[in-house]
C-alpha cells in the first residue's frame, strides 16, 4: 500500500523553547510541537482543568504576523477566504489563502485592534506568509511584518467567546509570558488542547491536511470561508464544490481502538478492507472520548464503516458531511 502524502511543513522547525518549560512538572513536547509542554504530569486531568473553564495552554511556538496601516482589512477581504472588510475590534476570526486552484496554503487566526490585524500560524509558517503578503501589497497603504519574536500566543477556555470557533487565544508579549503564567495558571499542555481540539474537529494545516486540501473538505466553509463575499483567490474551486454538494474528501473523526495502547503515526494510511480511502492526522488521548483522531477520507467511503488507521480499528463520527453542500459539521453529542 502507499504511503499518503502528507505534508510535512514546520516538522523540522527550529525554536527556542519556551521559558515555561521550566515550570514544575514540565515534560517537552514532540515534533513541530516540541518548543513548549506536552503535559505538567496529568494531561487527564489537564484536560478537565481546561473543560472546568481554568487554567491556559503554553503555544508560543506558533508564529505570529501582523498587518498595518488604513487599507489592512479590505485588502485582506480581497486576498483571503473571510470577509474582513467590516471586522470589528477583538473579534476572533479565522481566514484562509488559497492557491489558484483552491487548495490551503496558509491558515490564520487572528483578532484586529482597530490599527492592526494580528494572526498567529502554525510554526514555521509566518516567513513565507509574509513574503507572499508582501509580494501582494502593490499600492495599498498596509505594512507586513512577522512579529513571532514579539509576541507569544496562549490558550485559555475562558477567554473563549461562548462558542464561538478558533476563539480563546492571547497574543502575550513574549518577554511577559513568565509573568502571564504565574496569574493565568494552572498550565495545562499541548496533548490536553490537542484532545479537545480533535474532538471539535478543527484541523491543524500541515498536520491534518495536505497540498491538495480544499476548504471543503476540512470543514471551514463557515468558518474561515465567508460564502457570500467577492471573488478572491481559489474562490472558483470552493464555489462549485459547495454548489455540487460533493468534496472529494472529508474530514473525519476517528473513534480509535484503545486496546494496542498507542496511537496511529501522523500521515499513515486510511484502509478500508485492502484499500487506501486516506490518511490519518493528529490523535491523541481524550479524557472521556479515549484514543480519537482526525483523518481526511475519500467522500465515497461509507460513513458507518469500520476503517484500519496504522493497524488500529477505527469508528467514524461525522465532521465534514460527504453529501449536503453546506457541510455544516453535527453535534458531537
Amino acid at each position: 500500500m502507499g504511503s499518503a502524502s502528507v505534508s510535512t511543513r514546520g516538522d523540522d522547525v527550529s525554536t527556542s523553547p519556551s521559558p515555561l518549560l521550566g515550570l514544575p512538572g514540565a515534560v517537552a513536547g514532540n515534533g513541530v510541537d516540541a518548543p513548549v509542554a506536552a503535559h505538567y504530569g496529568s494531561f487527564t486531568g489537564e484536560q478537565r482543568t481546561l473543560e472546568a473553564g481554568d487554567g491556559f495552554v503554553d503555544l508560543s511556538h506558533r508564529e505570529v504576523v501582523r498587518v498595518s496601516g488604513p487599507d489592512r482589512l479590505t485588502w485582506l477581504h480581497s486576498l483571503t477566504s473571510q470577509a474582513l472588510d467590516r471586522l470589528q475590534p477583538r473579534v476572533p476570526t479565522a481566514t484562509l489563502v488559497l492557491s489558484p486552484q483552491g487548495h490551503v496554503e496558509h491558515a490564520l487566526y487572528g483578532v484586529d485592534d482597530g490599527e492592526s490585524f494580528t494572526a498567529h500560524v502554525e510554526p514555521g509558517e509566518a516567513a513565507a506568509l509574509v513574503a507572499w503578503l508582501d509580494r501582494m501589497r502593490f499600492m495599498m497603504r498596509v505594512e507586513v511584518a512577522d512579529v513571532t519574536d514579539e509576541l507569544a500566543v496562549t490558550w485559555r477556555p475562558s477567554a473563549r467567546i461562548d462558542a464561538a470557533p478558533y476563539s480563546g487565544y492571547d497574543l502575550v508579549p513574549r518577554a511577559e509570558l513568565p509573568a502571564y503564567a504565574a496569574a493565568a495558571g494552572p498550565a495545562a499542555g499541548t496533548w490536553a488542547f490537542e484532545a479537545l481540539r480533535i474532538a471539535r474537529g478543527e484541523p491543524r494545516l500541515g498536520l491534518d491536511t495536505d497540498h491538495r486540501t480544499i476548504p471543503n473538505e476540512a470543514g471551514w466553509i463557515g468558518t474561515a470561508v465567508h460564502l457570500d463575499k467577492g471573488c478572491y483567490r481559489g474562490q472558483e474551486t470552493v464555489a462549485r464544490v459547495h454548489t455540487l454538494g460533493k468534496p472529494p474528501r472529508r474530514l473525519t473523526l476517528l473513534h480509535l481502538d484503545g486496546s494496542d495502547n498507542r496511537l496511529p503515526a501522523r500521515g499513515a494510511d486510511l484502509v478500508l478492507g485492502e484499500k487506501v480511502v486516506g490518511f490519518v492526522g493528529t490523535s491523541a488521548r481524550h479524557h472521556e472520548l479515549g484514543p480519537i483522531a482526525l483523518a481526511l477520507v475519500k467522500r465515497s467511503v461509507p460513513v458507518d464503516a469500520t476503517l484500519v488507521a496504522d493497524g488500529l480499528a477505527a469508528g467514524q463520527e461525522v465532521v465534514v458531511d460527504p453529501d449536503v453542500g453546506l457541510h455544516v459539521r453535527p453535534s458531537l453529542r
